[in-house]
């Protein structure tokens, strides 16, 4: 079963523009490596070269990446040298990164036994 949330309504009446935002937010999230590089960036802020290294992709791509994840409002560049710093945007990205994270963990730990919308589905048969 799913865990509650404390001190929060149990629905939110989201308009238009404000469930595309979410939406936008959520699907950058989307791809594996954006999340790998935002979580690096947890731990502070890293040149290209730092996070090419450490997540062990090609520079162009974390490049590329890094360039998305500035437009969507998630890293901030800084020039040090020669070297540009990316770091989280604010604490919010961190939160998001975490509870994304918890909820992976969680349903990768609870899949077996989790009584949730889907189990119900397969325990009918419904679709």
């Amino acid at each position: 079963m799913g865990h509650q949330r404390a001190g929060h309504a149990t629905s939110i009446d989201l308009d238009m523009e404000t469930a595309q935002s979410v939406a936008g937010i959520l699907h950058a999230l989307a791809t594996p490596s954006r999340v790998r590089i935002l979580a690096r960036l947890q731990d502070g802020p890293h040149s290209v070269g730092e996070l090419t290294e450490a997540i062990g992709m090609e520079q162009s791509a974390v490049s590329h990446q890094l360039r998305h994840l500035r437009d969507l409002g998630f890293v901030t560049a800084e020039r040090q040298g020669r070297h540009m710093l990316y770091e989280l945007f604010d604490d919010h990205v961190a939160e998001l990164i975490d509870q994304a994270l918890s909820h992976a963990e969680h349903l990768r730990t609870s899949v077996p036994s989790h009584g949730g919308r889907r189990g119900a589905a397969a325990e009918t048969g419904s679709t």
